[in-house]
């Protein structure tokens, strides 16, 4: 309840008395720090920034689009979260949303009102062609909705909100509430408002508020003591701090807009256009929100759009020749197709072009503290960054792969990181977009996915031949040299010694051994190493890297392939690839790691789909004998939930059953099966922990149906492709949320679901949109639409496969 008696009162009475309050007379907000700060849900149903042209192959304010903006926001439960300047992972804001007070009533957008999303900017046949959004939240009792367009001004570092605001009963007041995080974290924060703004810094970083319509009032303060929402608990805003003083904390920003008087009137419509300028000065932040408002909102629309003679997002989408012919191959006219290349052009870096985060979200995050800084998913792995990579060059975008494979030698362990005492040519596990090194273990598929992108990039002439061999002398060789040594690594935590083919982690970052996928790729790898070794004129190279990988792809089923496994009910006889082993006797009893709360099992009753890699890369063929076995296994449903990896998913108004898989038996890496609680939620992981389907394994699955197909038909019949399509595409389609973002993982019906009550098939609260989610997709529908599938290097690999 909120109380009686407020601290500084007694001051901001006295100023207003003065006619001073906003205008230079500083009341100070009480219950500094204010409660701990978290982060805003991961689910998220948009994201945005705007489209920046590069020129030569880099991001510069002289480039076609004009001046950079970087800004990028995200959208979850019908309220901005997120919003980052500066680099992609540099957070300001974690949220933003309207309080609706009137009669007996104070409403949150977030909590109180039914809410939807679409894109304002479509074509003829519903495609976005901007990732601008439009949010429709209606009051459950139909008192009031809010439609509010939100997107980035291409010109300048700001959020744009437009808002039409429609009352229904008379007196309704709308409040506007910011939480800023300014700097990447929600503690450290020190706040001012004045009667027409309201701002938020830390450190060299600035947010500035402003509305083209007057506010009546505003206040700064801590939140859940001092901040607006503490404040509206009653319907009524007293409170108006002007400034949170000099003890820096979880700041929150409220400003409040005249009451709406309906005059008779079954319902009025306000309109507020409100800017958020971002900038390293409180100057800055302000002059960019304060152009966005004069430029005004059509304009900044048309502009993010590419409407007319502005370059924006519809120019991009034009230059992306591979669209129409995959748009033939989706199930929903290409309107989740048009989302997935949209959302993987955004998820750029725009100071270090070419870095290809994640996801725009931290897994969790309403469960995370945002005390201090960290980047959740908004960050480089390189193997992420090759399935984007590759999903891009399937649309037809030539540029954004190519700088993205300029980039990686940011990110390869050399001589230039001086914590690296070891030896280099590996690929650090995750880094900032700047290269700062944030994850330091060894995972030999992100050392091989850039080689085997460069090949591609050069069978593709996007690479020339001259540029590749430089790449190879400066990257790619020492990445294969590792491939095929390995060596002492000693960076940060990690010391220790790496003997290829064994990985010290493999594709999910929590063990050693020798992975299935891991070996595709490091095959691969040494074989597209190989062929530019010869094309460089390093004869010895390109012996060695053929000779091992062919040594690794005969040791393949010897350290993996176990015929002694753990599943013999029904169909299942007891042969399939492992997930992992540690060590030569594949039929032994060995136990694996502890890993996310999970204890660790008998390394033979642990599956996963990494085989399918073998697959898809052309080091095994699909009707390979062991591939056979092992898919029994995989798609099995006489295992127990803890081991079993496939479900199967309906979905409302939709006839038929449609599969996904997790990432393997025994996974802890998801809400736990008690409470429903996010993951690590309580602090530490716990046994009860599970991680749920992941959609872009039924992509990996089409692939593999694909290529199982193209073995019986060499052109694959209607008939058979339609089959494909609605069973694996349209899964896929089916997974997305309102807004056409992919998950990371979706719900799968195991265990409670009291915390977030999702439903079957609904993506969860673990990263939404995931890159790699939507790159698959985007490369199942070109594999399709070629009749090949897309990242296969079949002309490299053949030569070992097992005859």
């Amino acid at each position: 309840m909120k109380p009686l008696f407020k601290p500084s009162l007694i001051a901001v009475t006295l100023a207003s008395t003065l006619g001073l309050a906003g205008c230079g007379e500083k009341s100070s907000a009480p219950g500094a720090p204010g409660a701990p700060s978290t982060w805003a849900y991961a689910g998220k149903t948009g994201i945005g920034s705007s489209y920046e042209a590069y020129k030569d192959l880099a991001y510069s304010d002289e480039a076609a689009t004009g001046k950079v903006s970087k800004v990028w926001f995200s959208l979850a439960q019908g309220i901005i979260t997120e919003t980052m300047f500066g680099l992609i992972h540099e957070a300001q804001i974690k949220d933003m949303q309207f309080v609706v007070t009137g009669k007996g009533f104070v409403d949150t957008e977030q909590h109180d009102t039914v809410s939807t999303i679409d894109y304002l900017y479509k074509d003829d046949a519903g495609r976005p062609l901007s990732l601008a959004y439009k949010i429709v939240n209606k009051d459950k009792e139909g008192k009031y909705s809010i439609e509010k367009h939100v997107f980035t001004d291409p010109s300048e570092n700001t959020l744009f909100v437009k808002t039409y605001f429609t009352a229904y009963e008379d007196g309704i007041t709308t409040n506007l509430i910011v939480n800023p995080h300014v700097n990447n974290n929600g503690s450290n924060d020190m706040a001012v408002a004045t009667k027409d703004s309201l701002s938020a810094e830390d450190n060299g970083s600035y947010l500035t508020v402003l509305s083209g319509s007057d506010f009546a009032k505003t206040s700064v303060g801590f939140i859940g003591e001092s901040d607006g929402l503490t404040d509206l608990k009653d319907g009524t805003m007293d409170w108006q701090y002007q400034t949170t003083g000099e003890v820096a904390g979880n700041v929150g920003l409220t400003a409040q807009f005249a009451p709406v008087a309906l005059n008779g009137k079954e319902s009025v419509t306000v309109e507020y256009d409100i800017a958020v300028g971002f900038g390293h000065s409180k100057a800055d932040s302000e002059s960019a929100a304060k152009a966005s408002l004069k430029h005004g909102y059509k304009d900044v629309l048309a502009h993010y759009n590419g409407e007319g003679e502005h370059l924006g997002w519809e120019d991009y989408l034009a230059s992306l020749s591979g669209l129409p012919s995959m748009t033939e191959m989706t199930t929903d006219n290409g309107k989740l197709l048009y989302t997935s290349a949209l959302v993987l052009k955004a998820q750029e870096d725009k100071t270090h072009a070419g870095a290809l985060i994640a996801s725009l979200s931290n897994p969790w995050g309403d469960a995370i503290s945002a005390e201090k800084g960290h980047t959740g998913y908004k960050a480089v792995w390189p193997r992420d960054f090759y399935q984007c990579a590759m999903a891009l060059l399937a649309l037809g975008d030539e540029e954004t792969p190519l700088v993205s494979f300029n980039y990686l030698e940011k990110v390869q362990v050399s001589d230039k990181f001086k914590e690296n005492k070891g030896e280099g040519g590996w690929f650090l596990q995750k880094t900032h977009v700047d290269g700062t090194i944030e994850w330091v273990g060894v995972q030999l598929d992100q050392t091989a996915m850039p080689i085997m992108l460069g090949w591609k990039l050069w069978n593709n002439k996007v690479l020339s031949d001259e540029q590749l061999v430089s790449w190879y002398h400066k990257m790619l060789k020492p990445a294969a040299d590792f491939l095929v040594k390995g060596g002492t690594v000693d960076i940060d935590w990690n010391n220790t010694k790496i003997t290829p083919p064994m990985t010290q982690q493999e594709r999910w970052e929590e063990q050693s051994g020798h992975s299935p996928s891991t070996t595709a790729a490091i095959i691969t790898g040494l074989a597209a190493a190989a062929d530019i070794a010869k094309l460089a004129g390093d004869d010895a190279g390109a012996k060695l890297y053929e000779e091992t990988a062919t040594k690794y792809a005969g040791d393949i089923e010897k350290l993996m392939f176990t015929t002694k496994g753990a599943f013999t009910e029904g169909d299942d006889n007891g042969q399939y690839f492992v997930r992992l082993n540690k060590d030569k006797a594949i039929n032994d009893d060995e136990k694996l790691g502890d890993n996310n709360g999970k204890p660790g099992l008998d390394k033979k009753s642990i599956v996963d789909g990494g085989f399918l890699e073998l697959v898809r890369y052309g080091v095994r063929s699909a009707d390979d004998a062991a591939v056979l076995d092992t898919l029994v296994e995989y798609d099995s449903q006489n295992i127990e939930d803890n081991l079993r990896v496939k479900y199967n998913f309906t979905f409302d108004g939709v006839e038929g059953t449609f599969p996904g898989w997790r990432r393997y038996g025994n996974d802890g890496y998801g809400e736990d099966i008690i409470k429903g609680r996010g993951y690590h939620a309580t602090g530490q992981n716990i046994e009860a922990q599970r991680g749920r389907v992941w959609p872009f394994f039924t992509g990996e699955r089409g692939h593999y149906e694909l290529a199982a197909a193209k073995l019986k038909e060499q052109q694959v019949s209607s008939p058979t492709m339609d089959k494909l399509r609605n069973k694996y595409v349209r899964t896929m389609e089916l997974f997305a949320n309102e807004g056409m973002m992919l998950p990371e993982q979706v719900w799968d019906g195991v265990g409670s679901n009291e915390k977030y009550g999702y439903k079957l098939g609904q993506g969860t609260n673990s990263a939404t949109p995931l890159a790699w989610t939507h790159a698959e997709y985007v490369k199942l529908l070109r594999s399709y639409s070629d009749q090949q599938v897309w990242d296969n290097y079949s002309e490299l690999t053949d030569k070992f496969t097992r005859k």
